[in-house]
């Protein structure tokens, strides 16, 4: 992968529960830390907002070397289909997508670090720029099976928060 170029992957999984059941799951963000390794709280920035195209909402993120905050904007909810997010506006897209199939859905997480994201770390980072984009890129690589196996767990009835 390219580091001035968007860097993107996705993978998906075979879940017995309907997409909307599942969109209704992973769009209530306040839910992002029962399944994400790296995010372990979200919550809306203006409730009214909350869950549409254009709402913004904001991220605790926490990696033993380090804790941060993020502000996303949301850019696709289409109940069953679609709900995607842009970390920052312009930086780092992460979505989920759902097809229906004879036994419940085809969850599919994907995640891409945009031109603007590449450009960021450039200036924020310098030289050490590529070795960030690097770790950043090997978290969403790491997190991905992990997040879609916990989303797994739950939708099919398997602990805390089942749908």
């Amino acid at each position: 992968m390219s580091t001035t170029g968007i860097r993107r992957h996705q993978e998906s999984v075979s879940v017995q529960a309907s997409p909307e059941a599942l969109y209704d799951l992973v769009s209530d963000i306040t839910r992002t830390g029962e399944w994400s390794p790296v995010c372990t709280s979200c919550w809306w920035d203006e409730d009214g907002e909350a869950g549409r195209v254009g709402a913004w909402f904001t991220g605790h993120n926490e990696v033993p070397e380090r804790t941060w905050e993020t502000r996303s904007l949301v850019v696709a909810a289409e109940r069953g289909h679609e709900f995607a997010w842009v970390v920052g506006g312009s930086y780092v897209r992460w979505g989920f997508t759902f097809v229906p199939t004879p036994t419940g859905t085809e969850l599919t997480e994907s995640w891409a670090f945009l031109p603007d994201g590449i450009a960021m770390f450039r200036e924020k980072f310098g030289d050490r720029a590529d070795d960030e984009i690097a770790d950043r890129t090997d978290q969403a690589l790491a997190g991905i099976p992990q997040t879609l196996a916990t989303i797994k767990r739950i939708a099919e009835g398997g602990g805390p928060g089942a749908v």
